[in-house]
């Protein structure tokens, strides 16, 4: 908890004045059974009923005096509480977004999420109830134990020696349950992950019938965090009963000790019925206490979840750090150069990607082919910087992909990746993505390139049509000419295009991959895809299998060459005789 107290920064009036409040209310409790006792051993015994109803207007006043800073601590408590949570949370969402691909892969979208929404939730509630009671619950029991000696030491014994045990039932359950909240949390961690793979998979469980295979894997992880949330529960609870028993017996044996002093007039009626509040209010006190340490209990579990997020090294660190302006390119330098590069993914074992050298010239189109799960989604990944190779360097314009800012990278490195992401909004705001204050002339102009006008320019509103979440009013080709689009408007040096036109018919890719040709500048595309066709025609092809190079040329070179590629093109033309064939006569 100590590693967020930082972004209380700015609430110290209100975490102070908060505290403060509450003491002064729990002063004016403290003076009740006082007064109480005046109103029996001097109104009632005496029949003074002018007395009973001016000390009556006392308890009054006291009553509206403890409202009125009640409602004050509560307003301070809770701002502070709600501006903390709400810095813990941008803080939190700042962090993940610097976090490496390879971070995120190994934290999971559905803890990030629990850490973000029920966690920081948990904490602001602790926080809020411990500026209101922290204070306050101690304050009045060690106060009333004070009081209970002013009316009559002997009696008051009671309290000195019920109250440790009492922090001793307290104190005892609070210790066992901070780990075992830690494991309700994560056990929620894991129910929430099945639910968003559920929900983000709805419709291939349908298509194969695998909805009741998916409800009895959810019901065991539900149960197993049911059964996890009783047990914790069920020891909770005990804090309740143990407690209040042993008030009450607290209360028998003070009465009888009360009634002793009474019967010798060391003390009056009054006092025993003021030391009989003091232990009433010894118990509401507790209770709340016990109540409050299982909710702080539980907000540090969830502060240290969240803690260990905000110290995990941000992935791009390096790439923050380094200067804003992008790097002057090495004169003669290739436009991206792999070096002997290896990938290996976080608790992945042997790597996915091994010695992989090769450089792409400015203005060149470099094909990526390969079978599924050869590493062409990981190579080109590599290239904006979102894996760092594990050996070798990968180098763009002549400087290490690391050595760049993060803002130039993202600038000279257009990416479309193989999902087609559109956000909810407007096609023009969706396009402003790649370049915030693009005129609407250059978004036309992505548009065409990406052969998407059309069919932009017959949608109402044109630019201002709206966009569902994930592009849900768009087909899956509109989707995908979308996203070129997109990464079109910023006029990257260098284009990825990861399987991105999978939904397109031939002639639409082709008509695609000639405007792009076009553009003014010539950026260096990779083009990744599963069908030859789509690559055949590029400056120079990368052959993938099993994580390794298998060839690299021309279509041409690799139809007479290649093994890998000849197996590829055979398995989506049809077979012919490959050696010596002109390109152009080619399926």
């Amino acid at each position: 908890m100590k590693r967020l107290l930082c972004y209380m920064k700015g609430y110290g009036k209100e975490s102070v004045l908060g505290p403060l409040f509450k003491l002064l209310e729990a002063s004016f409790e403290l003076l009740v059974p006082l007064v109480m006792a005046a109103i029996i051993d001097t109104g009632v015994a005496n029949g003074d009923r002018g007395y009973i109803l001016r000390m009556g207007g006392v308890l009054l006043l006291l009553g509206f005096v403890g409202l009125a800073a009640s409602i004050t601590a509560q307003y301070f408590s809770a701002k502070a509480a709600v501006g903390f949570a709400g810095r813990l949370r941008h803080a939190l969402f700042e962090k993940v977004e610097s976090l490496s691909f390879s971070q995120l892969d190994a934290l999971g979208a559905s803890t990030v999420i629990t850490r973000m929404t029920s966690d920081i939730n948990q904490v602001q509630t602790g926080v809020n109830l411990a500026l209101r009671l922290l204070l306050r619950s101690p304050f009045i029991v060690f106060g009333a134990m004070v009081m209970a000696f002013t009316v009559d030491a002997k009696s008051a014994l009671v309290f000195v020696g019920v109250i440790p045990l009492l922090a001793l039932v307290v104190f005892g359950v609070m210790l066992w349950t901070i780990p075992q909240y830690r494991r309700v949390q994560a056990g929620l961690d894991g129910v929430l992950g099945k639910t968003r793979e559920t929900l983000s998979g709805a419709r291939v469980l349908r298509a194969f019938a695998r909805e009741d295979a998916e409800i009895a894997a959810f019901e065991e992880k539900n149960a197993a965090l049911t059964r996890m949330q009783r047990f914790v529960g069920r020891v909770s609870a005990l804090m309740n009963p143990l407690t209040y028993a042993l008030i009450n017996l607290a209360v028998l044996v003070l009465l009888n000790t009360g009634a002793l002093q009474v019967d010798a007039g060391h003390i009056t009626q009054g006092e025993l019925v003021a030391l009989v509040n003091y232990m009433s209010q010894i118990l509401v006190e507790l209770i709340k206490l016990a109540n409050l340490i299982i909710t702080i209990t539980r907000a540090l579990a969830s502060a240290n979840r969240v803690a260990a997020v905000l110290d995990l090294p941000s992935g791009n660190a390096a790439m923050e750090e380094a200067q804003s302006a992008a790097p002057k390119p090495v004169p003669g330098a290739p436009a991206v150069a792999f070096e002997g590069v290896g990938l290996a993914y976080d608790n992945a074992g042997a790597e996915s990607l091994s010695d992989i050298s090769f450089r792409a010239e400015p203005g060149e189109t470099i094909g990526v082919i390969g079978g599924t799960g050869a590493g062409k989604s990981s190579l080109v990944n590599l290239i904006p910087g979102f894996y760092a190779a594990t050996r070798g360097h990968v180098r763009i314009f002549g400087t290490d992909v690391q050595d760049w800012p993060a803002a130039a990278l993202r600038a000279a490195v257009g990416v479309v990746p193989q999902k087609a992401v559109l956000f909810k909004g407007t096609i023009g705001e969706n396009l402003r993505w790649g370049c915030s204050d693009a005129p609407d002339g250059a978004l036309w102009d992505a548009l065409a390139r990406a052969q998407a006008k059309d069919f932009v320019e017959q949608k109402e509103g044109g630019l201002e049509a709206p966009v569902e979440q994930n592009g849900r009013n768009f087909s899956g080709g509109q989707r995908q000419r979308l996203t070129i689009a997109r990464a079109l408007v910023r006029k990257p040096a260098i284009l990825i295009l990861d399987d991105s036109a999978s939904a397109l018919d031939y002639a639409t890719d082709a008509k695609l991959r000639h405007a792009i040709r076009a553009m003014e500048g010539g950026p260096t595309v990779f083009l990744v895809s599963q069908r030859a066709a789509s690559i055949r025609h590029a400056d120079k092809i990368i052959v993938l299998d099993d994580g390794r190079i298998a060839g690299i040329g021309t279509h041409a070179q690799l139809l007479a060459g290649c093994p890998v590629y000849q197996e590829i093109y055979d398995s989506q033309f049809p077979r012919e005789k490959h050696a010596g064939a002109p390109a152009g006569k080619e399926a």
